[in-house]
């Protein structure tokens, strides 16, 4: 077949649908947020995992979705992925990527969101959070091994080692393989904290806890736990935040990277510096609460008991900290209001996925000067921001954070002002 040009495109692709398409050559055209190839195929959009745009590839097509055969013109920003498993791991989609156009890619991620919100604001350089590597790893612990799901399949791909943990989960892989040997299908959630790595098993079947008990001593892990009942623990599993040790709940929610964390939390204390009364909201286990405590009063906030129980004892057992108050509430169904946050000098906010919408309107109705958000989508944060700017503040500063480094997901802080 012929290759194309930019005057002599390949011809489109052609074929019955009932073994999938056959293989034949096509131009990829742009890159998709998701990290996918971009392809035209008789009018309709195509989108190829491990492609990047203006190169000439043969790939074969079903649907929407395409498979990479081979590439006949490689793009000049295409690198040699350092990981043996890129490709049929679906744990990254950017390694093929070289380093500036990467950095471009994830800063554009949040331009075209706030673009599509109407929102007109620089955007700042990518800022490296990967530090030492991740210090949170889930494996799906099958028959066929332990590893991540393939991209946009249910095919387990198994692997030695992950290259992007820090080394205290190099054994990440085995840890998983020995659960699956002691209680079948299984999730496994692992986290390196300060005093060892603390385990959390979501098991498919019932599963008896005996059977993961010797687990414990094989990897010399901190805690095990099947769910939320921990099963051993040889030592509390902490961390460190600020000047404080926080002793972090099973399955506790944490910043991807130890360099994110102190990353984000500078940009927050930036963003408030001045207030000497901030509420910290969706405040977890107090990564910034825990740090603005050090020169004023804090509110924090946050549905998780568990996670509102270990701040409050971080925060009881450290000395210099100025008064956290810490309370468990759900601030989907019962936000904050205007009158409530009137009394600070500032908010910070960093809700999961879905955003802050509800929070986010009781804080456009209020008189709150600065406000800090903090997000891991830019979508809703581009829709929670539309609704500030709504009521009266300025985005100042767009502050994008690489944690989850070669994945298409990236981390964001904006701040506002009256």
């Amino acid at each position: 077949m012929a290759q194309g040009n930019a005057t002599n495109p390949p011809p489109p692709l052609r074929g019955r649908m009932g073994g999938g398409w056959p293989v034949a050559i096509a131009s990829i055209t742009a890159l998709g947020q998701r990290g996918e190839g971009l392809v035209d195929v008789d009018g309709k959009r195509v989108f190829v995992p491990l492609t990047l745009p203006g190169e000439t590839v043969e790939i074969t097509v079903e649907g929407e979705r395409g498979v990479l055969v081979a590439i006949e013109t490689p793009s000049p920003h295409r690198i040699a992925p350092f990981c043996p498993h890129f490709g049929p791991c679906g744990g990254c989609q950017l390694q093929h990527l070289d380093a500036e156009t990467y950095a471009a890619f994830k800063r554009g991620l949040v331009e075209t969101a706030l673009s599509h919100a109407g929102i007109e604001t620089p955007v700042a350089p990518l800022v490296d959070a990967r530090g030492d590597g991740r210090r949170r790893i889930t494996l799906h612990a099958r028959k066929a091994g332990a590893g991540f799901m393939g991209f946009h399949t249910h095919h387990l791909h198994d692997i030695d080692r992950c290259p992007i943990t820090v080394p205290a989960l190099s054994a990440a892989a085995d840890i998983a393989r020995g659960v699956y040997a002691a209680v079948g299908d299984a999730d496994v959630a692992l986290t390196a904290t300060s005093t060892g790595v603390d385990a959390v098993v979501r098991a498919e079947r019932r599963a008896k806890a005996e059977r993961l008990a010797p687990l414990i001593a094989r990897f010399g892990l901190a805690r095990l736990s099947l769910g939320d009942e921990t099963i051993l623990q040889q030592q509390a599993p902490v961390v460190r935040m600020g000047d404080a040790l926080v002793p972090i709940p099973p399955g506790s929610f944490l910043q991807a990277t130890e360099a994110a964390e102190t990353i984000l939390a500078d940009l927050v204390a930036t963003g408030l510096k001045g207030a000497a009364n901030v509420a910290d909201l969706f405040c977890g286990v107090g990564p910034f609460a825990l740090r603005l405590a050090a020169r004023g009063k804090v509110y924090a906030a946050d549905s998780d008991k568990a996670a509102i129980a270990a701040l409050t004892r971080a925060h009881n057992t450290t000395r210099g900290l100025k008064p956290i108050t810490a309370e468990r509430r759900d601030l989907f169904r019962e936000p904050l209001t205007a009158i409530e946050l009137n009394k600070f000098d500032g908010v910070v906010f960093d809700p999961p996925r879905a955003g802050a919408e509800a929070q986010a309107r009781e804080i456009a109705r209020s008189k709150v000067p600065v406000v800090v958000a903090v997000s891991c989508e830019p979508k809703t944060f581009a829709r929670d921001a539309k609704i500030l700017i709504g009521g009266g503040y300025r985005l100042d500063s767009v502050t994008p954070v690489d944690q989850f480094a070669f994945s298409t997901h990236v981390e964001l802080v904006g701040v506002f002002r009256r």
